[in-house]
């Protein structure tokens, strides 16, 4: 609205052109006080004249031609789907693209996320139609170099460093990069998950190496009948089929002189249960996006079905083959000697799950330390005689809390760290304990088998609660009175302000 200026006794009056210097000068008249109506006169219609509304005027937001929209909505959409395709939460994905979007000139939009598909549309204003892009999220893998590199992305584009065409030929870059290791180089990182979770579990390095060449000939089945497009579930049933097939095997010609053999199995059952998206799926759930949460909760108990099915249908199997029934390991207790190898097995499990989702050096030192305080702290307080649930409750959440505190300052997504942090932990152990209840002995109960489910969400549970207690932290503690945006492991960090302008 223009001003005009007016000298009056040397000093300068400043009114509206729309109402005249008289009437400005005039002393304003007293006006009733709202908040002392009554809750009727509140109800009543106006009895004076209403201000007429130019109809050929249009309001709302003044945005870029129809191209430029479509053109940032497709970069916006393309960026969430790197991100929902590496593991990020709903919310994350959300907030990433309405940072993107108001930061290249979309000053309002709505996004819907699902979990197969991300919606946004963009609002124009009453004299124009808004414009609505859909994108589907077809396929998951774990890279967590792509995530990291996104996440850069991200924020030159928030703080105004990058324009539109210059992130989009990154995203191409970023998208079409191959991966930054041989596949080789992930299947023996599987194995050294399951090598490092044995020594975690308190099996000796005859096992550990046993348990290294089964996951990695798991990994290799998977990958070929992946090439047929053999759907995830029978995939996992033959995960489990193989891993347990093999251990009965091994046990049955004596090739191992120990009396935990079947820690092997516990470590294999923990490689197929690493790469599950529980986390995101409880952050989702806590943050309010029900229906993403409710899909990955399928696909993560349809997968969790397919592990069990398979070591049920190997257990049957050596049954009616006549092989020796081997003891079910019992959860050794802990000693204040052991402590040091269970931090080792932690950190080095971590590691290797960074290394096989294609980490970067960086990422993979920091999921090793994030690893080693998660196990430290679950063998401290198993020390304390407390249970398996509150202390993986309680290791997850000091895992979240660091992530979330020194993550984005070391340039590691935080939910590589919560993700590999939390890998050496995972009831590999009970869910075996349990299946063999059920699928080997007669009078088998599935309490065992619950308890491995109450640590799974433990675990997940916590993680998204540290990261949500690091948030003060993060922010600093000046700024306490700030809104808590809820749990956030990926996309940006700063407020984006949501302008019709």
């Amino acid at each position: 609205m223009k001003i005009s200026e007016r000298t009056n006794g040397g000093r300068a009056t400043r009114w509206p052109l729309l109402e005249p210097p008289e009437q400005a000068l005039r002393p304003r008249t007293h006006r009733p006080n709202l908040l002392k109506r009554r809750p009727w006169h509140v109800l009543e219609a106006p009895t004076g004249e209403l201000p007429a509304v130019d109809a050929d005027e249009a309001m709302g937001p003044r945005l870029p031609d129809e191209a430029t929209v479509n053109f940032v909505l497709d970069l916006s959409l393309r960026i969430g789907e790197v991100q929902m395709a590496s593991g990020a939460g709903a919310s994350d994905v959300t907030a990433t693209i309405i940072a993107i979007a108001g930061a290249l000139g979309l000053p309002h939009c709505e996004v819907d996320v699902i979990f197969t598909s991300i919606t946004v549309t963009c609002h124009r204003g009453t004299d124009l139609s808004p414009i609505t892009a859909l994108r589907v999220v077809r396929s998951r893998s774990l890279d967590y170099t792509r995530l990291t590199e996104t996440e850069k992305l991200v924020r030159k584009i928030v703080r105004g460093h990058m324009g539109a065409e210059q992130a989009q030929t990154g995203l191409e870059r970023i998208t079409s990069a191959p991966h930054p290791y041989p596949r080789w180089v992930a299947t023996l990182s599987w194995g050294g998950v399951a090598a490092f979770v044995t020594i975690l579990l308190g099996g000796g390095f005859d096992i550990a190496l046993v348990a290294f060449v089964i996951s990695g000939v798991i990994d290799r089945v998977g990958r070929v009948v992946n090439r047929y497009g053999l759907p995830f579930f029978f995939q996992q049933v033959i995960g489990g089929l193989v891993a347990t097939l093999s251990a009965m095997v091994i046990v049955s010609s004596n090739v191992l002189t120990t009396d935990k053999p079947t820690l092997v199995v516990a470590a294999a059952v923990t490689v197929l249960l690493s790469g599950l998206s529980t986390v995101s799926a409880v952050q989702d759930a806590i943050t309010g996006y029900n229906v993403t949460a409710a899909g990955r909760t399928m696909e993560t108990a349809l997968m969790s079905a397919g592990l069990i099915a398979g070591v049920v249908l190997a257990l049957r199997i050596a049954v009616m083959l006549g092989l020796p029934r081997t003891p079910l390991p019992e959860v050794s207790g802990s000693t204040p000697q052991q402590l040091p190898l269970v931090v080792l097995g932690g950190a080095g499990a971590a590691a290797c799950f960074a290394l096989a989702s294609y980490a970067k050096m960086r990422a993979m030192l920091v999921a090793a330390a994030a690893g080693a305080i998660g196990a430290a702290v679950y063998g401290s307080l198993m020390l304390a005689r407390l249970d398996g649930v509150s202390s993986s409750a309680v290791a997850a959440t000091l895992v979240g809390f660091c992530g979330g505190v020194l993550a984005r300052r070391l340039g590691v997504t935080p939910l590589v760290v919560a993700v590999s942090g939390i890998t050496p932990l995972l009831p590999g152990l009970s869910t075996y304990r349990g299946l063999y209840q059920i699928g080997v002995e007669p009078s088998g109960n599935i309490s065992t088998l619950m308890t491995a489910v109450a640590i799974g969400l433990a675990l997940a549970a916590g993680v998204v609660l540290g990261e949500w207690l690091a948030q003060p932290v993060r922010t600093g503690l000046g700024r306490l009175e700030r809104r808590f945006a809820g749990p956030r492991m990926a996309g940006p960090l700063e407020p984006t302000e949501r302008s019709l302008e």
